[in-house]
């Protein structure tokens, strides 16, 4: 077929172009664990589309709708941000792996043309390819081997630079034959994993401005939980930069979390009030025992039902087994530890990996480090915690706390 290859590869080209005209680039969702749901396996995808329609309101009109496995974004018109979308759809929970990707009829011929068309710039700078078929159409006339080789080896012959090599290509072209249409495209970009944010309830989580409760944030939407922030402020002893750092880092979050509240509590008078009145060894956990308190008040309001807190065991004073104990003892709600078990250097690396990482080593002080004391208890008793704290007017202060609250809605 292509014998005389200065003639016939121009031609192949410009065929491919005019029969490719009327079809639209699109990008192709892989979609993760969601897919062994079993009856409720509808609401998660139902939620999925919801969030990608979210993520690409300001981007165009898309259509979006899931089929075999696959969610497929559909732009409806040239005027959509297709480079914009693709990367927002990196950072959707729920999917694992995102394509941009040519369809066509379902035609030997009309595949070929798309390949052609569509990868002619990654086929003609690759060394060596392969072709990768999945036929979800059983109705359609070649098996995927048959396609493989079929399509494998006329553009073997339309890119005579490019070798075959089925070991360690450096370009796997991918052909899928579904419902509606053929479609073919290269190596798809790693999606977020995980499952549809609003899939797993609703949480408030305690939002500093460091590496860890970032992270944690980001580890427990991946796992489908619809967050709140709450944050606490200590001035004049912490600055408005401080705030401004942690609202930057709730803004970093949202391309994987979505739209989100951050609760902002005045933690001054409570902080003066444990230095005042409480043993120096408890500073803080009595002041970790009132977050607790405060962000279970914010979480019942807001109709949560756990909270999530960024500590890992060990990594300081507060955070030994029996301190996490007498933290939480102050809660009915479950408290989520999602880096419970992590080291800092596996954090530092997840901060890098969702971008949060340069602001949350930016240099301003939160409430944590506020009149920490010199040798913070490791081991200490719930019992001799309660007693030390019963000094304080608690419930005045978490009231007075809450009704000076203040919130700040933070968008994509």
């Amino acid at each position: 077929t292509f014998s005389i290859f200065s003639d016939i590869i121009p031609r192949i080209k410009t065929l491919a172009k005019e029969r490719l005209s009327n079809m639209n680039e699109m990008i192709l969702l892989k979609l993760g664990e969601l897919v062994l749901k079993g009856l409720n396996r509808r609401s998660f995808e139902d939620k999925l589309q919801a969030n990608i329609h979210r993520r690409l309101k300001d981007l165009g009109q898309f259509k979006v709708y899931t089929r075999q496995s696959t969610t497929y974004v559909e732009p409806k018109d040239d005027s959509c941000d297709m480079d914009t979308a693709y990367e927002r759809m990196t950072k959707v929970f729920g999917v694992v792996g995102v394509s941009r990707a040519r369809a066509c009829e379902k035609d030997k011929d009309a595949i070929l043309a798309a390949a052609i068309e569509y990868l002619d710039d990654q086929l003609s700078s690759a060394r060596t390819f392969k072709v990768e078929s999945r036929r979800s159409d059983k109705q359609f006339y070649l098996n995927s081997i048959q396609i493989s080789q079929t399509v494998g080896g006329e553009l073997a012959e339309a890119f005579p630079d490019v070798k075959v090599d089925v070991h360690k290509p450096d370009l796997t072209v991918y052909v899928e034959i579904r419902e509606k249409a053929a479609y073919v495209h290269g190596p798809a970009t790693p999606g977020a994993g995980g499952l549809p944010v609003g899939t797993g309830g609703h949480a408030v989580s305690l939002l500093s401005g460091g590496l860890d409760s970032p992270v944690a944030s980001w580890m427990i939407a991946r796992r489908g939980v619809q967050l709140e922030m709450v944050h606490f402020v200590s001035p004049p002893y912490t600055s408005q930069q401080a705030q401004d750092k942690v609202i930057e880092l709730a803004q970093l979050l949202t391309p994987y979390c979505g739209r989100m509240i951050v609760h902002i509590i005045p933690f001054t008078e409570i902080q003066e009030e444990i230095r005042r009145n409480c043993p120096e060894e408890y500073f803080t956990l009595i002041m970790r025992r009132f977050m607790m308190r405060l962000s279970e008040a914010v979480a019942k309001k807001a109709g949560a039902k756990a909270l999530v807190t960024g500590e890992s065991l060990g990594q300081v004073a507060s955070q030994t087994l029996m301190a996490l104990g007498v933290t939480e003892d102050v809660t009915s709600m479950p408290v989520l530890r999602p880096l419970i078990g992590t080291d800092k250097v596996e954090i530092i690396r997840l901060a890098r990996e969702i971008g949060t990482y340069e602001t949350s080593i930016l240099p301003y002080e939160d409430c944590c480090t506020v009149f920490t004391p010199r040798h913070p208890a490791i081991r200490p008793d719930v019992e001799a915690v309660r007693e030390a704290e019963s000094v304080l007017d608690i419930d005045g202060l978490v009231e007075k706390a809450m009704a000076e609250k203040t919130w700040i809605r933070v968008k994509p």
